[in-house]
């Protein structure tokens, strides 16, 4: 295949029933016809054979800095949250620009070959080098023409509780990180947690960075940040771009707390991420039996009118040993956890991994398959968001502004038993 794609035939659309063929001009779709009926290839178009065509992946929580760092130097033997941020301050001290960039890109190369194009990752700046913060805003420039990356200036250890926590946060934003994080049930005290949620929401107004906040990562039902940085959101008129990540306390909330919450919640128009992989791993570790889940009210947030998208969190790191850039495997988790099986949610699930992270990111206006904007796209097996789902297959092709980032052929099977049924 040539490196530029210039037409793609017998492709479907999501929510479309027919297909479709696409036409890309320097590196932007020029047409976007339907198909009465399938068309032949020739040696100029790309043959999508009936698979969907849909917009790239979007991975919009992850920690590129910790991973393949699992076991280095020890191993999280709980499997608890706590633990892992114990192991990651025994490893953050080895830390070099060399050893961030070499795991990062690799990570970010496992994620490339598995659709996404568009990344936000956590850095640590709990660290008065910034070694990791400086060698992320390096990697950014260096593969800005095949992924957008976004930066979050994270305070894993608090930015409160952590000498000159403000400070560091000040100078990664000076040094080129998009987007302002926090951990307030982290931090201290509820105080802390309190006033490092407002001074987020300030900090980001004064700077016209984006928020995204670790908030309420933990089982206890008294952990309440999420209404402080929503409120704080609202009266900042901003809600659009902050996010709350993880929110796993609210597994917890009683329900008549909850329908309180969510009044603030739809007023705020907050954006959600919720790692389902990772936080039903991570959470519900003080409990014996029931067991919770430990994850966000998705399918309840989603009802409510609230964009919430997926994320895998952690590839092979101290919190997570697993992990291979798979969002499939991320979204078919997802939807077994939070009881999201019903056709109607089947139909559209792929907005967790799509469309519902591009809002995140707030990269809406270069991001979809319309007329006039960039070419960038995945080929995935199956001809709708179900299908996909069920087959779990690979990623056929990812093309970026017209450019061919990945292209596989479709498993074959060599050989397959035949049985006969006698009626």
């Amino acid at each position: 295949m040539e490196n530029n794609v210039k037409k793609i035939i017998n492709a479907r659309l999501r929510g479309r029933d027919q297909l479709f063929s696409l036409q890309i001009k320097d590196g932007f779709f020029s047409q976007i016809n339907s198909q009465s009926e399938h068309l032949d290839a020739d040696a100029h178009c790309y043959d999508a054979s009936g698979n969907l065509c849909c917009a790239p992946f979007v991975e919009p929580h992850i920690h590129l800095d910790a991973a393949l760092t699992a076991g280095e130097p020890n191993w999280n033997m709980s499997g608890t949250l706590f633990e892992g941020i114990e192991r990651w301050a025994e490893r953050k001290p080895l830390l070099t620009a060399e050893d961030v960039k070499s795991r990062a890109l690799k990570t970010i190369e496992l994620l490339v070959a598995n659709g996404v194009q568009y990344i936000r990752t956590h850095v640590d700046v709990t660290d008065p080098q910034l070694i990791a913060l400086k060698a992320m805003v390096e990697i950014k420039e260096q593969i800005k023409d095949q992924v957008h990356l976004q930066i979050v200036a994270f305070p894993q250890e608090g930015i409160w509780s952590y000498p000159n926590g403000r400070e560091l946060m000040e100078q990664a934003i000076s040094l080129g990180a998009d987007v302002i994080g926090g951990i307030p049930h982290f931090e201290f005290t509820r105080e802390y947690g309190v006033e490092s949620m407002r001074w987020v929401i300030e900090l980001a107004k004064k700077t016209g960075k984006l928020v995204d906040v670790h908030c309420d990562e933990i089982d206890d039902d008294a952990a309440r940040f999420l209404e402080v940085l929503a409120t704080a959101a609202l009266e900042a008129d901003m809600g659009a771009k902050v996010t709350a990540s993880h929110t796993t306390a609210m597994h917890s909330y009683n329900n008549a707390y909850c329908a309180k919450l969510f009044r603030l919640l739809k007023m705020s128009k907050i954006n959600f991420v919720s790692c389902p992989t990772e936080s039903i791993h991570l959470q519900g570790r003080f409990d014996t039996y029931p067991k919770r889940r430990g994850i966000t009210r998705v399918k309840e947030l989603r009802e409510a009118g609230l964009t919430v998208c997926f994320g895998q969190d952690s590839i092979q790191d101290p919190w997570y040993t697993l992990g291979n850039g798979k969002l499939l495997r991320v979204l078919d988790s997802g939807i077994h956890s939070c009881h999201m099986m019903g056709y109607s949610e089947l139909k559209n699930c792929l907005d967790l991994i799509t469309d519902n992270g591009a809002k995140t990111l707030q990269v809406e206006q270069e991001y979809g398959i319309e007329l006039g904007k960039p070419a960038n796209f995945i080929i995935l097996e199956g001809a709708n968001d179900v299908e996909v789902l069920q087959k779990q297959g690979e990623v056929l092709l990812s093309v970026r502004n017209g450019k061919v980032l990945l292209a596989r052929k479709p498993c074959e099977v060599i050989t397959c038993t035949q049985f006969n049924i006698k009626g």
